[in-house]
């Protein structure tokens, strides 16, 4: 009696309910991947990746696991990527800045927000030719990476660009246009740049036309092959202090390390200029070999700051990562001591090369995915006041939109000319009820569009 009183009315009678792996709530596509050797209750580590197509789920490691526990679970097991190393699962530290998940470290140890651990699958390493990426699924991943950078800005592209680009977008979602279906009313759904407006998307409607009879993975293919040329396509950009004290950005590309002052290029350092790159505390070294006038080679050392230690050594090894991933053909060996790489830190890159990715990758027979729908925005009131009237076609009758018969049938259109001989005992009535009941104009599709309910 004691015991089931004790158990009603104490404290942990009163707490809420969890299930048996500690999870709160399901993700919202609600796919839930268990841990891969059955770990349950306390020991298991609850993490939320958010992908590209703008769904999550929620995956249970062990709470000891490595990284790579969780890069398996995602990437290639659920995602089932072959070219996995152009990618990584991202978080933010406690001062907002990304981070990359490394393989060989606990990932409990690395994310100190959490739980739900959360991660953003992302492209790491943007490849400088988007035709060596061997699978349509690895492109269609790329696609989505770069609708992203437009969207938010990270990637600047002029208006025409914008605009072929977004026409290209559509026809790998929607296939051919069609003008009863794909209105400007309907595209204004879609947001493919920051401020989009009504010209933009007229605009895009027009290039959309020229886009008939592409399949979704060459839409894909042409998105990719004319995003590669911008300049900022690929750029991790990094805030740095100069020696000066002014405020400068770093931007890591396939080439090398690109210096920014606000918006403006004042600088390219090539990979293999770079001599030696190197940090500590919250100082970045790197140092420069340029040839003078007379042809001889110069050293020029530069020292950038940054606001925490932390943040200097982030940035040293995504500097060391790029290098490693674009201009080695193998991967450095634990024991091997380049130049590039400092003699007093432990860390290795842990992802193949680009060379050993496009020349061991075998390409495999099939591969099946789906393309899910893009997010979707309110319309523009504008475009649905001027959507119609529509002009009748010869290949679209009436009998398509509008019953024939019945009480929601349009009525039917008057006689052209009055009868031959009327009755001389109707003409008064006949003016009368010609006054009372006015003419019915002609009929319309659109019209009838709107008597039947149907928006246009």
């Amino acid at each position: 009696m004691w015991k089931r009183l004790r158990r009603t009315f104490s404290r942990r009678g009163r707490r809420p309910h969890t299930n048996a792996t500690g999870r709160s709530q399901a993700s919202s596509s609600g796919i839930h991947i268990p841990a891969p050797d059955g770990t349950k209750g306390k020991d298991v580590l609850t993490t939320r990746v958010v992908l590209l197509d703008g769904t999550d789920i929620t995956v249970d490691v062990r709470k000891k696991a490595l990284g790579e526990e969780l890069y398996n679970q995602v990437i290639r097991f659920h995602l089932d990527l072959v070219e996995e190393d152009y990618f990584g699962l991202q978080f933010m530290d406690a001062n907002q800045v990304p981070h990359w998940l490394d393989k060989t470290k606990s990932v409990k140890k690395q994310v100190k927000i959490g739980p739900p651990y959360t991660f953003h699958f992302r492209v790491k390493f943007y490849s400088s030719e988007p035709n060596m990426l061997q699978e349509e699924l690895t492109r269609y991943q790329f696609f989505l990476q770069l609708k992203h950078d437009i969207l938010s800005g990270k990637l600047f592209c002029p208006f025409d660009v914008s605009v072929q680009l977004a026409a290209f977008s559509l026809q790998s979602e929607l296939g051919d246009y069609d003008p009863e279906v794909h209105t400007p009313y309907f595209i204004s759904e879609f947001r493919f740049v920051p401020d989009q407006t009504e010209n933009f998307e007229l605009a895009v409607i027009d290039a959309y036309k020229s886009c008939r009879g592409q399949t979704p993975a060459d839409s894909e293919l042409n998105y990719l092959n004319i995003a590669k040329w911008r300049e900022m396509y690929g750029v991790d950009m990094h805030a740095v202090k100069g020696k000066d004290g002014n405020d400068y950005s770093l931007g890591l590309t396939p080439t090398g390390v690109l210096v920014f002052e606000g918006d403006q290029k004042i600088g390219l350092f090539f990979w293999p200029k770079i001599k030696r790159l190197d940090f500590k505390s919250k100082r970045l070294l790197l140092t420069v070999v340029e040839d003078d006038e007379s042809g001889r080679e110069q050293e020029h050392n530069f020292v950038f700051r940054l606001d925490t230690s932390k943040g200097c050594k982030h940035l040293w090894k995504c500097a060391v990562e790029h290098h490693a991933f674009f201009r080695l053909k193998a991967n450095v060996n634990t024991r091997d001591r380049r130049q590039i790489v400092r003699l007093g830190s432990r860390f290795r890159p842990s992802v193949r090369t680009e060379f050993e990715i496009t020349r061991n990758t075998g390409q495999r027979k099939s591969v099946n995915f789906e393309r899910r729908p893009s997010k979707r925005y309110s319309r523009r009131p504008s475009f649905k006041k001027n959507a119609g009237p529509r002009i009748q076609t010869t290949d679209q009758p009436f009998s398509r939109y509008v019953p024939t018969s019945g009480p929601a049938a349009p009525p039917k259109k008057p006689q052209s000319s009055p009868p031959a001989n009327p009755p001389p005992q109707s003409r008064a009535p006949q003016r009368s009820s010609s006054r009372s009941q006015p003419v019915q104009p002609s009929y319309t599709r659109s019209s009838a569009r709107h008597a039947y309910g149907i928006e246009v």
